[in-house]
């Protein structure tokens, strides 16, 4: 799943303390997750609320089914399927949105729903996003995966983890505890980017969002030639991610 672009920081960062936290973080969580598997559950499926308003996707059929976290939901009856060519009329988790997610889109998502891209990192360019039309796209801040796949990486989001973000920042934590609560490494997400989507949840409109995300990211000192876990923006593209 590929809501997010990214967002280039520029000069030299620093806070050596809170990167060997957020590395230790990362480790702690890494161990837990490796030893998931997609069709566990460790947590209550009674934790959090399940949302009132729709949440559907768009799947393109470029997922592994096994390790989908979009049709794990649909088997929990938890998300609709929409066809390509039908137009969404609440929040789309997109890379084609010029905005980000924020709190005051909390509206849009209760009124409409809320609304996923079910495709491929390696096959971004040939998803057509055109025939997946809805008036509010939305881009996804910087935020890292904590799903078994993608783990550690930054931007590549499983669908549960997209749909989880847009609801943390909009208000509905409850929901997005509840839709995580069906993964047994959901819990990791939120934990992982605890500070973050707290931030996130505080700003007011997209533009205060991608400032927070510009100050995390200088707090978090995220320097790639430090930090492994971070892949570049070329090799982000060459693993055949299928959430």
């Amino acid at each position: 799943m590929a809501p997010t672009k990214k967002c280039t920081v520029r000069g030299k960062r620093s806070n050596q303390h809170t990167q060997r936290d957020y590395a230790e973080r990362l480790n702690d969580l890494s161990i837990q997750s490796s030893e998931d598997s997609d069709d566990s559950s460790d947590s209550s499926d009674t934790e959090g609320v399940e949302a009132t308003f729709a949440v559907s996707m768009w799947d393109l059929n470029h997922c592994d089914p096994k390790k989908c976290s979009g049709r794990k939901l649909s088997r929990h009856k938890l998300i609709k399927n929409l066809k390509l060519g039908q137009k969404f009329q609440g929040l789309v988790l997109s890379p084609v949105g010029t905005q980000c997610v924020s709190p005051s889109d909390k509206d849009i998502i209760e009124k409409f729903g809320l609304a996923v891209i079910d495709c491929s990192w390696a096959k971004i360019n040939e998803t057509p996003f055109q025939r997946m039309k809805s008036p509010h796209p939305r881009l996804l801040p910087f935020l890292v995966a904590a799903n078994p796949i993608n783990y550690g990486k930054p931007y590549q989001l499983s669908c549960v983890e997209a749909l989880a973000a847009a609801m943390f920042i909009t208000g509905h934590k409850k929901e997005a505890n509840f839709y995580l609560s069906k993964f047994s490494w959901g819990h990791s997400f939120l934990e992982l980017n605890s500070e973050a989507l707290d931030m996130y949840s505080n700003c007011t409109d997209s533009k205060s969002v991608i400032e927070a995300q510009n100050k995390y990211l200088e707090s978090a000192a995220n320097e790639k030639d430090t930090r492994k876990m971070w892949p570049s923006s070329d090799s982000d593209n060459e693993s055949d991610n299928s959430e």
